[in-house]
């Protein structure tokens, strides 16, 4: 543990921000997946198997960053209706450490690590089943390209749970997962709430200094950071879109202010093109469906510039905040190209292509992946897009616009088509029913072989596209 370089940054918010806390005693501690890749990168990969378990089963203070948990405060907004009684209930910050490459700061934050002040008569554990889910949709949308948090560590934990949503009783397990932040748009919301303006100023300070320190001399913080945090939310809703991804419960404490992704609940990717998708059972108006997740970050977004108006105008604000449809326009384009491997041509004819692309998945229904695993260079992969399960698709006329616009677009430096994954025929997807499969060997007989090679597939995928940690 030389190389880590720890921190407790967050501390430095003052008590008004957090609960120091304890976690719980859990009866057992068996580790059941560790991110060895970004272990290594923070120089925590010599843990021991044993130690892993002492800091992310009974979460051992990490040397030198923080000596207690911190339960986190936070308000939001629930299905668009307010909740003050929000905070991490379920979970806390247990450490912070600086990126030995690019220097940012990390979280460790956890989910399903025992009770906090914020509980709300829950019992502040997680089902092995969640565990599970959010490490498949971590590590498969980083394969992606996403801007995501990574599930640092599963540890079961020998708790039988009541749940009403599945079979029960149910296992249990305690994840840390490893993000650049967890302020999140509630954070804010929760001090405009209070009307405390002292620590809703020295909240925006403290972004900008820990995430954006580029705006450190910007004549209007308030606005600035609302700017940024505009661009940075709009860029993962574009790659969310680009990957097919639903989040399912896009709630203003699911919002951070770097524009990444966490804490995944009933996602799920889209088998094929369709707007109306919805991820959550509980989601009976379709508020979060898939096509419907770039407004609702914009609505989120509106909430977090109310918020900032005690320390701002709204003469400033407003035209922050309205880039975020500009900001969009401008990334989608760019990461359905991205993850085609072409390099774009400009707004206009990126714009067109766009569209001609939508319209064609929207009436053709082809398999949503299969269509970016099969046309990843464009033209250069004709040929292996007319072997495709899909090729019936491709011969339509209603494809001919798609095909006319791709011949436009030059192959990306890193198309990486010699790569063994895209001599595949069918890509490696993420579908509920192959989530349900993976799942299912670990209920019925422990067996977690199903699921490492899984893990081992999305690995593949992840160096075919050339993503790195």
């Amino acid at each position: 543990m030389s190389e880590l370089r720890p921190q407790r940054r967050h501390e430095q918010l003052g008590d008004a921000f957090f609960d120091r806390v304890a976690p719980a005693d859990f009866p057992q501690t068996i580790l059941r997946h560790r991110d060895r890749r970004w272990a290594d990168r923070l120089g925590l990969g010599g843990l021991s198997e044993t130690e892993w378990v002492a800091h992310f089963g009974r979460f051992t203070p990490l040397p030198g960053s923080l000596s207690e948990p911190l339960a986190l405060r936070y308000h939001g907004h629930q299905f668009r209706s307010y909740n003050p009684e929000l905070g991490d209930g379920r979970g806390f910050l247990f450490a912070q450490c600086l990126d030995p490459v690019d220097g940012r700061l990390l979280d460790f934050g956890t989910k399903g690590s025992g009770k906090t002040p914020w509980s709300r008569g829950g019992d502040g554990r997680l089902t092995l089943k969640g565990g599970v889910r959010e490490v498949l949709a971590t590590e498969m949308l980083e394969a992606m390209g996403v801007y995501t948090s990574k599930s640092f560590a599963l540890v079961e934990t020998g708790e039988q749970l009541w749940r009403g949503d599945e079979p029960s009783p149910t296992r249990s397990a305690v994840l840390t997962r490893l993000s650049h932040s967890h302020i999140r748009i509630g954070t804010f919301q929760r001090l405009a709430y209070l009307e405390d303006e002292e620590n809703l100023g020295r909240l925006v300070d403290y972004c900008i200094q820990t995430y954006y320190p580029a705006l450190a001399s910007a004549e209007d913080k308030a606005s600035s950071l609302l700017e940024a945090v505009v661009r940075n939310v709009a860029r993962l809703g574009a790659q969310w879109i680009a990957a097919g991804f639903v989040h399912g419960v896009l709630n203003t404490d699911n919002i951070n202010i770097t524009g990444e992704s966490f804490d995944y609940g009933p996602w799920r990717f889209l088998p094929h093109y369709d707007p109306d998708f919805t991820a959550a059972y509980f989601d009976d108006t379709g508020l979060y469906a898939f096509g419907r997740q770039p407004d609702t970050l914009a609505w989120n977004l509106t909430r977090l510039a109310e918020c900032l108006l005690p320390l701002s105008s709204i003469e400033r604000l407003e035209p922050a905040l309205n880039r975020v449809w500009p900001a969009f326009r401008e990334q989608l384009p760019r990461q359905i190209l991205r993850r085609l491997g072409l390099v774009p041509l400009g707004v206009e004819a990126d714009g067109a292509f766009v569209t001609a692309l939508f319209g064609f998945l929207n009436s053709s229904k082809a398999p949503y992946e299969q269509f970016f695993f099969d046309w990843r260079g464009g033209p250069l992969s004709a040929a292996r897009a007319a072997r495709s399960p899909a090729a019936d698709h491709y011969a339509t006329e209603a494809f001919r616009p798609v095909a006319d616009l791709l011949e436009a677009y030059a192959p990306a430096p890193n198309l990486n088509l010699d790569h063994a994954y895209f001599s595949r025929a069918r890509p490696r997807t993420m579908l509920i029913e192959e989530v349900e499969a993976i799942w299912a060997p670990i209920a019925s007989g422990d067996d977690w072989s199903f699921l490492a090679s899984t893990l081992s597939e999305i690995s593949q995928m992840r160096d075919a596209y050339g993503i790195k940690p």
